[in-house]
C-alpha cells in the first residue's frame, strides 16, 4: 500500500511539473507576441502605414517614367515560360510586351508568365510593390473587330497595359479606352469616357500585390486619371489610321501610340519597308502625338537608332538587348 501511494505521489508531481512547464511556455509566447505587436505599432507610428505600395505614386514603372517626362524602353517576347519571365523580371528594361497577335492567344500561358515575373527579392530591396518591369501584351483582334472580352481577360490576369493593333479611327480608340476602364463611381473626378470592364480582379490583385480596393483605385487609365496605373497603347498600321492619327491621339485615355517597325503600314502604303513614304508616315504620327502630349513608340534596332528616335521625341522604344547595350555604352545613353 505504501509503494502504491509513493508511486501516485510521483505521478502527481510529474503532472504538476508538466502543467507548470506548459504555463511557462504560454507566458513566453505571450511575451513574444506582445513584443511583435509593439514593434508593429512602432513601425506604424513612424511610417503611418504598413502598406508597401504607399511608398510610390505609381505601381506601373512605365507610367512613373512618363509622368516624369522620361522615355521608356523594353523588349518584345513570345516566350511565356517561367524561365523567360524570371529573366525579364530582372532585365534592365522598363517593360516587356508579349506578342500574341501573330502567335497563340494563350491566356493560361500569360497567367503563368505574370506569376513568374513576381520577384519578391526585388520587392524587398525596393521596399514597395512596384515591379521593375511592366507587362504589356498585344493580341490578335484588330480595332475593327471590337473583341472586348480579350481586354477583360488580359487585365484580370494582371497586365499593366494593352497594345491595340490596327486602330483606324477615334471611335475604335474610344472603345479600347472604355474596355480598359471600370464603370465610374458617381463621385469620380474622371467619369468620361464611361468604362465597360467587368469586375473580378482576384488574379490581378495577387499579381499587383495590393488589396482589391487599392487595385480598383489604381486600375484606371493614365493620363486620363493622374493616379491611374494602366496604359492604353494604340497601334496605327493602316492608311486610314494614318489619316486619322491626330483624332486618335486626341481621344481621352489614350496613353501612347505605337508604330512598331511599320510592317503592316508599309503594306497598306503599297511600298517597301525602307521607302521614304514609311518614314514620312512615322513623322506624321509622331507630330500628332507631340501635339496631344501622348507618348509615341517605335522600333529601334541599333544603339544609334535608339539615340536618333529619342532625340526626335519618341517616348516608347522597342528594341533588343544588343542594341540597348550598344546605346547605353554610347555618349547619348549615359
Amino acid at each position: 500500500m505504501e509503494n502504491f501511494k509513493e508511486k501516485h505521489r510521483h505521478c502527481d508531481t510529474r503532472h504538476i511539473s508538466n502543467i507548470l512547464e506548459e504555463e511557462d511556455m504560454a507566458e513566453a509566447n505571450r511575451i513574444k507576441y506582445l513584443r511583435s505587436a509593439l514593434l508593429a505599432i512602432g513601425i506604424v507610428a513612424q511610417t503611418g502605414t504598413l502598406s508597401a505600395q504607399e511608398a510610390v505614386k505609381h505601381l506601373n514603372p512605365v507610367i512613373e517614367k512618363l509622368a516624369a517626362g522620361k522615355p521608356f524602353i523594353g523588349f518584345q517576347s513570345g516566350d511565356l515560360s517561367f524561365q523567360n519571365a524570371r529573366t525579364l523580371a530582372r532585365a534592365d528594361i522598363d517593360y516587356v510586351y508579349l506578342e500574341m497577335e501573330h502567335g497563340p492567344m494563350d491566356f493560361a500561358g500569360l497567367h503563368q508568365f505574370t506569376v513568374g515575373m513576381i520577384d519578391k527579392a526585388a520587392i524587398l530591396k525596393k521596399g514597395n510593390a512596384q515591379p521593375n518591369v511592366a507587362i504589356f501584351a498585344r493580341f490578335a483582334p484588330y480595332g475593327r473587330e471590337q473583341a472586348q472580352w480579350v481586354v477583360k481577360q488580359a487585365l484580370d490576369i494582371g497586365l499593366m497595359g494593352v497594345i491595340f493593333n490596327g486602330i483606324d479611327n477615334p471611335e475604335q480608340a474610344l472603345l479600347a479606352v472604355r474596355n480598359m476602364r471600370y464603370p465610374q463611381r458617381r463621385t469620380s473626378k474622371y467619369p468620361d469616357p464611361p468604362g465597360l470592364r467587368g469586375y473580378s480582379p482576384g488574379i490581378a490583385v495577387w499579381s499587383w500585390g495590393v488589396s482589391a480596393a487599392e487595385y480598383e483605385r489604381r486600375a484606371d487609365l493614365w493620363p486620363l486619371n493622374p493616379d491611374g496605373d494602366l496604359l492604353a497603347i494604340m497601334m496605327i498600321e493602316t492608311t486610314e489610321g494614318l489619316k486619322n492619327a491626330d483624332t486618335i491621339a486626341s481621344v481621352p485615355g489614350v496613353g501612347a501610340i505605337f508604330v512598331g517597325a511599320g510592317g503592316d503600314l508599309h503594306q497598306y502604303l503599297g511600298v517597301d519597308s525602307n521607302s521614304p513614304e514609311v518614314e514620312q508616315a512615322f513623322q506624321t504620327i509622331l507630330k500628332a502625338c507631340l501635339a496631344h502630349n501622348v507618348a509615341c513608340g517605335i522600333t529601334a534596332l541599333s544603339g544609334q537608332n535608339i539615340a536618333r528616335r529619342l532625340a526626335e521625341g519618341w517616348k516608347m522604344i522597342r528594341t533588343t538587348n544588343a542594341a540597348l547595350v550598344q546605346w547605353r555604352a554610347s555618349t547619348a545613353g549615359r
